[in-house]
């Protein structure tokens, strides 16, 4: 999938000895957005930018070691006579010595010759690696500007952790003239070294450039022309996290310094066997618990007590990127956690005062085919008809952003009518839940409309495997093991046919074994991935199980 953005000219930061200007470059393509503002609150901005880079450079999939010159020069190795070259040691020991200082001569003076070659190349590679880098950062962030804040979202390049930095106007003092919408905003790498510049006893001007939508025409060269091809996981990752924000959660809050207790275990500490979790254990009236696995050390945050209703114990993976809020620790008053369930989503949101930075964070790191909630997020919505989602979301660009109830009372309508037309939106990429003010905003992810179509689903199994649920074609039993692990067994009605899968999980959540009946899987094994079968059974048990 393929975007492409317009730029007049390049987003720019002047500094000088009392006074920052940050110049953000809106896509022009889009319909005209700006802002402009001088910051109030400078050191909690630079830290929650700076955390939101963070994320847009976040990839902590494995990557496996490149051995190739390793095993190259062991080949060479069995090749060399040892006792040959003992021999010949004190020979050639004296005629290298002859020979380096020639070469060190030769060295130095080609250096001298060739000295603003190297240096022109240097500038060449230090140029082609700023570029591919900053394309590498797949999507440039997304502003929005509402009336009563503007915030940033981006998504992660490992295709895991969502960031929003929302910012109300409150941040801001001697606030221009503004227009409301979203457009995406020129971003680069040497941008984010310029942020590490803000000082508190500096004035900041934050603005999104008004003057590009009306100083040049869209055939002026000075535009900035990217396009950016985008694999569909990574489209649907992001609408993934936007949906799972509105689903009902585990909610509590924690002190900055258990976060911070949290980090310095990770720290201290490196997993050679699973599980690889962190064990939320709560219970009313009790304080939170964390238990790290597999050593199983325990957090009590005695500051962060549950007020929630019934205990549960939660289990989430990837707890590696929580290293993303270390720099919002100092500046944070407290961080809300929302936790979908075992495996699923997990949201944290740190109070920065008038500013709050939402982290979201999928089931793992590795968001493939292995991972429970994945599919759901996307499941068929309720029976809205397109007029009443026409309704609803003309609404809400009305007042920008409003609560379901405000909408259905205005328009007329049911509150579940309402919610399934919002969640219509939200999956379309045009809505998001705020989770740090409990409102639905209106947000297009992209000037076109995407193409749900093609986004819905990875694979024909994935779709095939909802259908069976929808028609609640699943029979599931579930039998846990001793040693953490998960043995899921069943039925799976196909028409005038009876599947029989079964599948195991291991203490890491992860699918260690998996059989079908159907032709499927004796053809391929899971050499192709699991059957439309073993992933319904997958996805029952993520649903009946969710908390």
């Amino acid at each position: 999938m393929q975007f492409e953005y317009s730029y007049a000219g390049s987003s720019t930061v002047r500094n000088q000895g009392d006074s920052t200007a940050l110049s953000f470059a809106p896509d022009v393509k889009r319909p005209p957005t700006f802002f402009s503002g001088e910051l109030r609150q400078n050191v909690a901005f630079r830290e929650a930018i700076s955390a939101l880079h963070d994320v847009v450079v976040s990839d902590l999939r494995f990557k496996p070691k490149d051995k190739t010159a390793y095993k190259l020069w062991a080949a060479q190795q069995e090749e060399v006579d040892l006792v040959a070259i003992a021999a010949q040691r004190q020979s050639v020991a004296s005629r290298l010595k002859a020979l380096r200082e020639e070469l060190t001569a030769l060295e130095q003076e080609s250096l001298r010759r060739m000295g603003s070659f190297y240096e022109a190349r240097a500038r060449y590679f230090r140029y082609l690696y700023d570029k591919n880098r900053d394309f590498w950062f797949v999507l440039d962030p997304v502003i929005t500007v509402h009336p009563d804040e503007c915030f940033f979202e981006c998504f992660s390049q490992d295709e895991s952790s969502y960031g929003r930095l929302g910012a109300s106007y409150e941040v801001f003092q001697n606030v221009g003239e503004f227009s409301c919408g979203t457009t995406n905003i020129d971003y680069s790498s040497p941008l984010y070294d310029e942020f590490q510049k803000i000082r508190s006893y500096k004035r900041t001007r934050f603005e999104v450039d008004p003057s590009g939508f009306t100083t040049q025409t869209g055939t002026d060269t000075a535009y900035k022309e990217v396009k950016i091809d985008l694999p569909d996981s990574w489209v649907r990752g992001f609408l993934q996290v936007n949906s799972a924000m509105a689903l009902p959660a585990v909610r509590f809050t924690l002190h900055p310094m258990d976060v911070h207790n949290f980090l310095f275990i990770l720290k201290r500490h490196k997993e050679k066997k699973g599980p690889r979790s962190m064990r939320y254990v709560l219970a009313p009236g009790q304080p939170v618990k964390v238990v790290f696995e597999p050593w199983g050390t325990e957090v009590v945050c005695r500051r962060s007590v549950y007020e929630g209703e019934g205990t549960h114990d939660i289990r989430v993976w990837g707890r590696r990127r929580l290293g993303v809020l270390e720099r919002l620790i100092p500046v944070a008053k407290r961080f809300t956690v929302h936790l979908l369930g075992t495996g699923l989503p997990s949201f944290y949101v740190a109070d920065l005062g008038d500013l709050s930075f939402t982290l979201g964070l999928s089931g793992w790191t590795a968001n493939d085919w292995a991972t429970a909630g994945n599919f759901d997020l996307l499941a068929p919505r309720g029976q809205v008809d397109e007029f009443t989602r026409r309704r609803v979301f003309d609404a809400l660009k009305e007042t920008w952003s409003a609560t379901p109830e405000a909408l259905a009372s205005k328009l007329g309508l049911e509150r579940g009518a309402v919610l399934g037309a919002l969640s219509a939106w939200t999956q379309a990429g045009r809505a998001i839940w705020d989770l740090n003010k409990g409102v639905y905003r209106a947000r297009e992810l992209s000037r076109e409309p995407l193409p749900l179509d093609a986004l819905r689903f990875s694979n024909e199994r994935e779709a095939q495997a909802t259908r069976f649920l929808d028609a609640r074609a699943v029979d599931l039993k579930a039998r846990p093991g001793a040693d953490g692990s998960l043995e899921l067994s069943g039925s799976v009605r196909e028409g005038a046919k009876v599947l029989r899968p079964t599948l195991r999980l291991d203490a890491d959540q992860r699918m260690v074994f998996g059989e079908c009946t159907c032709n499927f899987f004796q053809q391929n094994k899971l050499f192709r991935g699991p059957c439309e079968h073993l992933l319904a059974l997958r996805l029952e048990h993520s649903r009946l199980f969710r908390t």
